[in-house]
Parts: structure tokens; sequence; C-alpha cells
């Protein structure tokens, strides 16, 4: 899934070039190409789908070029991930019936790389000969109030088990008994079921967007397709598949483990996973020069020479004709500043 506009990474993210497309991290590769690079040992490039705007389409292309065209999916708007996730599972069908899948956010960050191909792996042969679907928990490392929760109550790491219940976010207190009970796990928007299984609990439990699917299903793979997509996805319920799907099975398991795992939602959250200096600030870019700085996150897209002085706990953000002065404290605020 590589739809989003990633708002609160402004102004690097915008939405002619979102978070998805961006060497964020100054690693010489986008997010979604690092999110191929850590499936490749349980998925061959002929077998990913990419499901994104229209207007990303030309990008996906560019950056992915082992992934067949026809499997490069374009929304002509954005309506949430259970139309997302539906559009996909129907062409999925049609062209294997029996199909294994794993959808998966095209821009978070996992470091344990390993581990995460396990965990993958362990979640598809569960879902190959059954009709459940899992869910991918990952194992909080400290009281988050940014992310959903799963509860399953007989969570043991890298097990496959019932999940209890999902929890919307949290406020802090709430977090901290979550962590401290050790039965809750991040929502990390990772889902791994086969495709008959999701296309039932589509019918089942979003009979709205699954009627528009199967309005859409005559055109699928013929030229009148995106014609027909123009016309008909817009019309799809806006709703996520957590609310949509996740919430109401009773097919839903967690494996849950460690995997250093981030959704990179924020200045805040990216500048966590760069390496700082002795004074806590972090630099990506091509010359960066602080004097006097103090825990403060400088990214520069460009050649540009960037001397900051005398700052403390701020994000500094230059990205074409946008630049951004921010307290880190007030990022959950950039979203408006940049509207």
């Amino acid at each position: 899934m590589a739809g989003g506009i990633g708002s609160r990474l402004w102004p690097l993210s915008t939405p002619d070039r979102p978070k998805q497309f961006i060497d964020i991290l100054g690693v010489g590769r986008s997010l979604i190409q690092l999110t191929v690079e850590r499936f490749a040992p349980v998925c061959a490039p002929e077998n990913f789908w990419v499901v994104t705007g229209e207007k990303y389409v030309d990008i996906v292309k560019e950056q992915l070029p082992a992934i067949p065209a026809d499997q490069i999916l374009a929304e002509p708007e954005g309506r949430n991930t259970a139309p997302c996730i539906a559009y996909a599972s129907w062409k999925i069908a049609l062209k294997d019936p029996k199909a294994n899948i794993v959808v998966t956010p095209a821009d978070a960050l996992v470091l344990k790389t390993k581990e995460f191909a396990d965990v993958i792996g362990k979640a598809l042969e569960f879902t190959a000969g059954s009709d459940a679907i899992v869910t991918v928990g990952i194992a909080p490392s400290r009281p988050e109030t940014g992310y959903g929760y799963i509860h399953a109550a007989e969570a043991t790491r890298g097990s496959i088990v019932k999940v209890s219940e999902f929890k919307e976010k949290p406020t802090l207190e709430v977090a901290k008994d979550y962590v401290a009970d050790g039965k809750y796990f991040w929502n990390a928007g990772i889902f791994v079921w086969n495709v008959e299984t999701i296309v039932k609990e589509l019918r089942a439990y979003a009979p709205q967007i699954a009627g528009v699917m199967d309005q859409l299903a005559p055109s699928l793979f013929t030229e009148g397709e995106q014609a027909a997509l123009r016309k008909l996805f817009p019309t799809c319920d806006k709703i996520s598949i957590d609310y949509a799907v996740m919430e109401k099975s009773s097919r839903i398991y967690v494996i849950a483990e460690d995997l250093a795992w981030s959704d990179l939602g924020s200045w805040g959250s990216v500048k966590g996973h760069i390496e700082a200096d002795e004074f806590g600030n972090v630099m990506v870019g091509n010359d960066i020069r602080l004097f006097g700085c103090k825990d403060c996150f400088v990214h520069t897209a460009g050649e540009k020479t960037v001397v900051v002085e005398g700052l403390d706990g701020y994000i500094v953000s230059e990205s074409a004709s946008r630049l951004l002065i921010c307290r880190l404290s007030e990022e959950q605020h950039i979203k408006e500043y940049s509207a």
C-alpha cells in the first residue's frame, strides 16, 4: 500500500512526492525500496503488487523496475485501506484464486529484517491452508500513544495465537499499563491471509465495498479497467481495513515479535533511527554545519550548505522551495502549518 501523502513529514514529504518515495534516512534507498528489499527472502519481485495513487505510478515504475507494470494499481483517489485492499484482492483472485497474500504499508521501517522474514514466513505457512487472518504485532519498546494496540491474552513471542481485541490509541497512563501487562502489541498494519479468506470477509463485513468490486470485476485486466475504476472506486466507503474487517472478524490471529519497527510517521520518529552526534543532533544532507546546537534534527534534500546556530530541540527541514523550522515538541502541528 503506497498511496499516503505523509503530511506530518512536510516539507520533505509532499502530495507530489510523499515519504514512501523518499530517502528519508539518508541510506540511498527510498522507504518503498526498503520495503521490497526486506520481503526478498519470502517473495520474488514478480509477485509484488503495489496500490498507489494515479500520479505516483511513474515513480513506482522508476523505483521498482522489477515489478510487472500491470501489478502497479492506480487508485483515482484515496479511500483508505479497505477499498485499496479490496481492489488488489479482486485482481489477484482472478490471476491466482489460491494466492497467499501479505499486505504491508510501503512507508514503515523494520531494522530486524531477518526476524521479520521469519515472522512473515510463519504467518504465510499458517494462512496457506486455513481461513485465518494473521496480523503482525510489534512488541512495544515504550508506552506509545500514537499507535493502536492488539491484545492477545495467550501471546508468546513468535507464536501465532488468537487476538482477544483491538485497542485504539491509548492515553499515556493506559499505554504504560499495556507495556507492563506484556500481552499488548503495537498494530503495524501488516496482515497475512489467503485471497479466498479476505474476499469472504469483505463480503461479510464490508458488503458495500465488495459490491463495488463486483461491479468493477468485468473490466479488470481489460483496456476499460482504469475508466471503470475512476467511475466506481470513489463510491467505495472510505474506511480502514481495521474498522471494516479486523475488529469484526472472528478469524484474527497475531504473531508478535520485537522487530525494531517504526511507522516513521513524524520527524521525531525518524530522528530516533539515525545516529546522533555527541550533542544529540541528527543531520541528513550534503553539507550541514551546526554550532551550539543540541537535540536538533536538520534534514536537507538539496545541495545547499546549511548553517544552524544556537538551536535546542528543533527540526530544520529544507526541500525545494520549502523550509520548516519548528520545535520538535510542536511537530504534531506540522499538518496545520503546511495546510
